[in-house]
């Protein structure tokens, strides 16, 4: 049987999500309509917290990374499943697959930072209030922000740098849409074990920990929340908080489920339904997620029409 490793790399095949032509055309403008609303969405939203000075606030501040991260993501899978759709040309090579996967991890342990900073936020702002302008200091959210980078990138090196020493014998064919971690281990040769812990140390850490802090604040902002006793109060306390509750539960339901198991109990048709939800999906959701739902975003928007037809 034929090895190979980064030294020798044949390329992959990417089997995609059907081999139905016509579900195969049905998907492929779905996902294009979905990417551009994404693309339109989280750029927009990037452009509308720049543009209104009213909006210079921590969580927007986290917001418009949130924003570019989800851009990120549904770059780094959507074309090539777009190709992948519309021609007959599946391959990947080697060195692409791997730098895809290595983007897609650094993106999802920054976005998990990402999520538990602006929970932290939202704690400070209702169970502290009088403190926040001092704690949520612009040094504080740098920091905060540069961990979350930093994170997504100890998280995507460890990963990748372990999953690249492996031989792969068994296929090239990677029964996926996109290079993850679960499918490329299933094509080694090799005893895959230390990396699939050197895999789950990392990025279970990452989840576990983003999970308690978002868990923790928003058990404090809940009951801070019930000991309010006017009723718009708690309605105006809670409206701060919807957005971001609704993002984080999509995000991490679907992550945890595809991610915090074995490789071996890894299943084809579960298993790409989440990852549809949460590399394509997802991306989509939040903009439209956090504007919708978010009256200070609808307010900067109309200031912003406002604006440009007085200057007309």
């Amino acid at each position: 049987m034929n090895t190979w490793n980064h030294t020798n790399k044949p390329d992959f095949i990417l089997m995609g999500l059907t081999d139905s032509k016509d579900l195969q055309l049905v998907l492929s403008v779905v996902f294009l309509l979905i990417y551009l609303v994404t693309v339109l969405g989280n750029i927009g939203m990037m452009l509308i917290i720049c543009l209104d000075v009213q909006l210079h606030t921590p969580m927007y501040f986290f917001l418009i990374h949130l924003s570019f991260v989800d851009l990120s993501y549904s770059t780094d899978i959507t074309p090539k499943t777009l190709e992948n759709l519309l021609t007959s040309n599946k391959s990947i090579s080697f060195r692409d697959c791997f730098a895809q996967m290595y983007i897609f991890i650094f993106l999802a342990g920054t976005e998990c930072s990402l999520l538990s900073s602006m929970a932290y936020d939202r704690y400070i702002a209702i169970c502290k209030p009088l403190h926040y302008p001092t704690i949520m200091s612009s040094q504080c959210c740098l920091a905060l922000l540069t961990g979350s980078y930093m994170i997504g990138t100890v998280d995507s090196s460890a990963g990748v740098l372990a999953m690249i020493t492996l031989h792969f014998c068994k296929s090239n064919i990677i029964h996926h849409f996109y290079c993850d971690t679960s499918p490329l281990l299933s094509l080694s040769c090799n005893d895959t074990s230390v990396v699939e812990i050197i895999i789950f140390i990392f990025a279970g850490s990452t989840l576990l920990c983003s999970f308690i802090t978002i868990s923790t604040s928003y058990l404090f902002v809940l009951s801070t929340i019930l000991k309010i006793n006017s009723t718009s109060g708690k309605q105006k306390a809670f409206s701060t908080c919807a957005s971001h509750l609704i993002g984080v539960t999509v995000f991490y339901s679907s992550l945890i489920f595809t991610y915090l198991k074995p490789s071996k109990s890894y299943s084809l048709g579960k298993d790409q339904v989440a990852s549809v939800f949460y590399t394509i999906v997802i991306p989509m959701l939040n903009p439209l997620i956090y504007s919708l739902r978010n009256k200070e975003v609808k307010g900067a928007v109309v200031r912003l029409v406002k604006k440009r037809q007085g200057s007309r």
